[in-house]
């Protein structure tokens, strides 16, 4: 558990506890980290880093409940999720958990605006709710003025701006994003980072963002390095 957590009495959002994966590779086993124990509280922004291949991606889909781990407990605002059914599981993701992604994925055929409507709208929340946080997201990271524009119409650095609000458009209480701004150029890279860093600021959510740049992990307010399957705090 983080010192934080435990000196102020505050309980993690999301707190991984003795977590292993191990791979089948025909005949051998790959273990990707054993008994690996990470914790991280509301407002705090952890960067993650580590050579590609150490396992950030399967730390990331662990913590986000979109793979089971080998043995350990994933808790999400104190609960247990890992033996949760697939529904329950699916209902934690949609309400308490954002994504990003390196490429945007965003529905071609949708404006920016409708982009972060909809996964509200699949939450239950009115079209008019959703139009006003959408609206509300979108303008503080500069696309005001780009609502009705489809993505093909959208610069890179738009592009991923409109998955950030995206993910975040259901407030979440824990922000996964995995080399969020690695698909673009290092001045837009670097743009889209600040900006992106101070969303989540003003949000005040948890957020783990798995990076290659040591520059921009060290404008977060944690680094963790995962290095032959151990975490340890930089």
């Amino acid at each position: 558990m983080d010192k934080a957590a435990t000196a102020t009495g505050v309980a993690p959002v999301l707190e991984l506890r003795d977590i292993t994966r191990h791979y089948a590779q025909g005949s051998e086993t790959l273990k990707v980290f054993d008994n690996l124990n990470f914790s991280i509280n509301a407002g705090q922004i952890v960067g993650l880093v580590g050579q590609s291949g150490s396992g950030k991606s399967s730390l990331l889909h662990i913590a986000g409940l979109l793979e089971k781990p080998t043995t350990g407990e994933v808790y999400i605002a104190g609960r247990n999720c890992v033996d949760l059914n697939d529904d329950a599981r699916t209902k934690i993701r949609r309400f308490a958990i954002g994504f990003i992604y390196q490429f945007h994925h965003l529905l071609p055929e949708f404006t920016a605006l409708e982009n972060v409507i909809m996964p509200q709208m699949i939450a239950g929340v009115s079209h008019k709710d959703a139009t006003v946080r959408a609206k509300s997201l979108l303008e503080k990271l500069g696309l005001g003025q780009r609502l009705e524009h489809r993505p093909p119409e959208l610069s890179g650095g738009e592009q991923q701006r409109v998955a950030i609000c995206r993910a975040l458009a259901n407030k979440p209480l824990v922000l996964l994003a995995d080399e969020p701004t690695g698909n673009l150029d290092p001045k837009t890279s670097e743009a889209v980072h600040r900006e992106f860093l101070h969303l989540i600021e003003d949000e005040g959510l948890a957020a783990v963002i798995a990076t290659h740049n040591l520059d921009l992990a060290m404008k977060m307010h944690r680094v963790v390095n995962l290095e032959d399957g151990i975490l340890k705090e930089s």
